[in-house]
């Protein structure tokens, strides 16, 4: 068993108290692809109102990236970008951008983080908003790409006639990218001690 360490606040704590909290979160993370999958299966059934629902959709849009010739890396992207729908509604795309930041590169990251908001350009204008809201975000290094995932693959994918793959043929894939050494891939700027890694931008896009 490990050793507990026993100060009641963390102004008491010592150096080896935090050495062993360091140690004992260091090691094997594969464990969150078996989150993201489980995250993944509870969207279906879910219609949320739309022609298909949010786990056909992620199908879908992963699909159309794999038949696309998309990287890995992007598919995996494609495949979760939703994956909040159903447990963080009002800002699902922070919540998976969250999920597969320490997996991928900054470019696959601000996709998913920004994928909301620049869906709306393809329908924003129907519910009164400026379709155009994610020009705030022109010079971003992730603007093109993410309008693109939108154009060809996400804002296409609630066709109930569409075949989709099926998750089985993307679970080797998500498997290889959270096997990746978290943050090997990245740019997101932290502190470390011992192991352990505080992130300085938490949620930013780079």
């Amino acid at each position: 068993m490990a050793t507990v360490t026993d100060f009641r606040s963390m102004d008491e704590s010592t150096a080896e108290d935090w050495r062993l909290v360091a140690q004992s979160v260091s090691g094997d993370s594969s464990g969150m692809a078996d989150v993201a999958l489980d995250m993944l299966k509870r969207l279906k059934g879910s219609s949320l109102c739309m022609p298909v629902d949010p786990y056909e959709h992620s199908l879908q849009t992963a699909t159309r990236a794999h038949k696309d010739g998309a990287e890995e890396e992007l598919v995996v992207c494609a495949l979760l970008h939703d994956i909040g729908d159903l447990a963080a509604p009002q800002n699902h795309a922070e919540l998976a951008a969250a999920i597969v930041r320490p997996y991928v590169s900054d470019l696959n990251h601000g996709v998913v983080l920004l994928h909301e908001i620049f869906q709306g350009y393809h329908y924003f204008d129907k519910v009164g908003l400026d379709r155009n809201l994610r020009d705030r975000f022109r010079g971003h290094p992730a603007y093109a790409r993410t309008a693109e995932f939108c154009a060809k693959w996400d804002q296409s994918s609630f066709d109930k006639n569409y075949q989709s793959m099926p998750l089985e043929a993307f679970e080797p894939i998500l498997r290889r990218v959270f096997a990746r050494p978290p943050y090997g891939g990245n740019r997101t700027p932290h502190v470390d001690y011992m192991g352990f890694r505080i992130n300085m931008i938490p949620g930013q896009a780079a």
